[in-house]
């Protein structure tokens, strides 16, 4: 794994804006970053990150019927006990799941370590799935990479084959906070993927949703009978409408259950089930972490997204805190692992699974140890 320094595409931003990618700046500051890209090896990819990334979404799966029966866990994953009936019906139902992300700490060396799972709203899929290989093309095409260059991307075909399973067999909604740039940046890429899989994708406002007589409606009160949302389950099922969401007969992707997934508490039932694992870091349900561990853990919220209300203390005793809005659920402590460091910046690769089947990765960089929602995204490339 090795960072090279890149020339920019001198068109760059005019092949975003042509594309339709109106968030790679954020306040001033850029977010796409093709001033550089990271090379694997392919052994790296599919040893290393490829097949940990399909064993550990297989392992996290394993644990859904357990929880779901459980009203042990399902209270210490902080789940509203109004949801419990809801979630352990999706589960035995298998209702179907579209796509997730696997945070790793990966430095090309060893084995890499799960830090997260993002199994409910995971962002970052236009840049990783279609971006980042325009860029590819563009660059091989211009001669600054060689010949038999390749990428682990795979996301858009396996996007493109689950809606096309799917069928027409209806409308099929889409929804996220409109006014939010890179949400409703990321919906359009998917509807624009379902579109040409022949369904019939519509997108709505969540602000436009209603509810008519128990279920839920759009704008010209349609029945809404199945829907992707680009917003988490756990700020749905607290909302007025929360309990319509989850007696209405809306099929949901992803489904009731991915809300067990996307809970921080997975990583100390997974370390539980999966103890010394290579790829799982040490992690417990937290009260204090003073009291738990020595300098050389991190902090982390049950529901937390973008690095939100993180806390954690590397093995010298220095301290890392960042601010937000999840401070109202129980914690989990996790055993520090630093990202690696290149060029002053620390690493995570993002690696997606589409179904159970792992389908890329994306990379993003920060100053800081903790990713963050401005962190920068930097393409890859495969070679040899």
């Amino acid at each position: 794994m090795e960072r090279i320094s890149l020339p920019e595409r001198p068109d760059w931003r005019e092949r975003a804006a042509e594309l339709g990618f109106e968030f790679h700046t954020f306040d001033g500051e850029p977010y796409w970053d093709e001033s550089a890209c990271y090379r694997f090896t392919l052994s790296q990819i599919e040893d290393d990150l490829e097949a940990p990334t399909e064993e550990l979404h297989q392992m996290a799966l394993s644990l859904v019927s357990k929880i779901v029966g459980s009203e042990e866990l399902l209270t210490r994953l902080d789940i509203p006990e109004y949801c419990w009936p809801a979630l352990e019906a999706s589960w035995r139902r298998r209702d179907p799941h579209l796509y997730g992300r696997l945070d790793l700490a990966y430095n090309g060396h060893g084995p890499a370590k799960l830090l997260e799972l993002n199994y409910d709203t995971p962002t970052s899929l236009y840049e990783s799935g279609f971006f980042q290989w325009i860029w590819l093309e563009d660059q091989l095409h211009r001669g600054v990479l060689p010949a038999g260059v390749d990428q682990f991307n795979s996301l858009q075909e396996k996007l493109y084959g689950a809606f096309a399973a799917r069928g027409n067999r209806g409308p099929l909604h889409f929804t996220c906070v409109g006014e939010n740039l890179e949400d409703r940046g990321n919906l359009d890429y998917l509807i624009d993927i379902a579109l040409q899989a022949g369904c019939d994708a519509r997108f709505v406002d969540l602000e436009d949703i209603g509810e008519l007589q128990g279920q839920l409606v759009d704008l010209g009160n349609e029945p809404i009978h199945e829907i992707f949302k680009l917003y988490p389950w756990e700020f749905m099922v607290r909302e007025p409408f929360g309990q319509t969401l989850l007696t209405s007969q809306t099929r949901f992707i992803e489904p009731a259950w991915k809300m067990i997934l996307s809970n921080k508490g997975m990583l100390p039932l997974l370390w539980q089930a999966f103890p010394d694992h290579p790829n799982l870091l040490p992690a417990f349900f937290d009260p204090d972490p003073a009291s738990q561990m020595a300098p050389g853990w991190v902090r982390k919220p049950l529901y937390s997204r973008e690095g939100a209300n993180i806390e954690l203390m590397d093995h010298q005793g220095t301290r890392l805190h960042e601010p937000g809005p999840y401070n109202d659920s129980g914690y989990v402590l996790q055993a520090f692992h630093p990202l690696p460091c290149f060029a002053g910046s620390y690493t995570l690769i993002g690696s997606w699974v589409v179904g159970d089947a792992a389908a890329g990765i994306g990379i993003r960089e920060d100053a800081t140890l903790i990713t963050k929602d401005s962190s920068r995204f930097l393409p890859h490339i495969i070679l040899d």
